[in-house]
C-alpha cells in the first residue's frame, strides 16, 4: 500500500473489472457500502458490489440471493469471510499468520485488521429462502495515531500499511475479492455448506485445550473438560464485536 499519493488517487477512479454477472455501485468516501446494500439489496440483485472508494479503509458489501432456506442460507457469512480472507492472503506478507476470530473477525499478526458483517431481512422465517443476503466487509489500510484505547479483545489494530502488505490498490482487491467469492460459491455448491465451515474452522483462533465446531445453523460449540458451550450465530453477528461503531471502521 506505498504507491504515491497520484497513484493510489487514480487507482480509486477506476471502475473495478468484475467477473461476469458482478455489477458495481460506487460510493463517495462518507458512503457506508453495508447501510446502502441492506436498504438497496432488492433493487440491487444478486452478485451486485457497493465499494466505497477510500483511501484508509477498504470498504465493500455484497448482495447474495440464496435459494436455501435461511438457517442453512446465513452461512454463507463463513463463505464470505473464507474469501475475504483468500483475497488478504494473495498480498500479505507470508510470514504474517492470519486467522479469524469467531465469528466475523480477521487477525493478522495477532491484530485486528477487519471483519465482516452480515444481514438478511427482519421478516425472513429461518425455514425460508430470503430473499437477499448482504455481506460487508472492512479491511483496516492505514493506520492511525495510537490513542491509547484498545477494545478488541484478541489484540490491538492493525493495518496493512504496518504489515507490509504487497503494493496494491483497493480497487484490485475488491476485484480479487469477488474472484475468491466465486470459487467458494463453487466449493459450497459442489461440496455443500460444511466444507466450506470446516476451512473456516481451519483458521479460527483456538482456546486452549478446547474443541471447537460449529452447528448446521451457525451457533460455535466450545468444549473441553469443564465447558459445554453453544454461543448463539446471530447475536453474536448482530454485535459485530469487531466494528466500532463510532468511527465506521475496525476497532483499535
Amino acid at each position: 500500500m506505498s504507491a504515491s499519493p497520484s497513484h493510489r488517487l487514480a487507482a480509486l477512479r477506476r471502475d473495478p473489472v468484475l467477473p461476469p454477472g458482478f455489477s458495481a455501485t460506487m460510493l463517495r468516501e462518507s458512503g457506508d457500502a453495508f447501510a446502502y446494500a441492506v436498504a438497496n439489496a432488492a433493487e440491487l440483485g444478486a452478485a451486485s458490489i457497493v465499494w466505497v472508494r477510500r483511501f484508509d479503509l477498504l470498504e465493500f458489501a455484497v448482495v447474495l440471493e440464496p435459494e436455501e432456506p435461511l438457517m442453512t442460507a446465513r452461512l454463507a457469512h463463513y463463505m464470505a469471510m473464507n474469501a475475504l480472507a483468500d483475497m488478504l492472503a494473495v498480498y500479505s506478507p507470508p510470514e504474517r499468520p492470519m486467522s479469524f476470530a469467531w465469528p466475523d473477525a480477521i487477525l493478522l499478526d495477532h491484530g485486528l485488521i477487519g471483519g465482516g458483517r452480515t444481514a438478511w431481512p427482519a421478516n425472513a422465517s429461518p425455514e425460508a429462502a430470503p430473499d437477499w443476503l448482504v455481506f460487508g466487509a472492512m479491511i483496516r489500510a492505514s493506520s492511525l495515531p495510537d490513542d491509547g484505547e484498545r477494545s478488541f479483545g484478541v489484540g490491538s489494530g492493525i493495518a496493512m500499511d504496518e504489515l507490509g502488505f504487497d503494493e496494491t490498490h483497493a480497487v484490485d482487491m475488491v476485484e480479487s475479492f469477488c474472484r475468491h467469492l466465486m470459487l467458494c460459491t463453487h466449493e459450497w455448491t459442489t461440496r455443500g455448506p460444511k466444507a466450506v465451515v470446516k476451512r473456516w474452522l481451519d483458521r479460527l483462533v483456538r482456546e486452549p485445550g478446547l474443541r471447537h465446531g460449529i452447528e448446521p445453523n451457525g451457533d460455535l460449540l466450545v468444549k473441553g473438560q469443564a465447558v459445554d458451550e453453544r454461543r448463539d450465530f446471530v447475536a453474536a453477528l448482530a454485535e459485530a464485536a469487531w466494528y466500532d461503531r463510532e468511527r465506521g471502521e475496525p476497532k483499535l
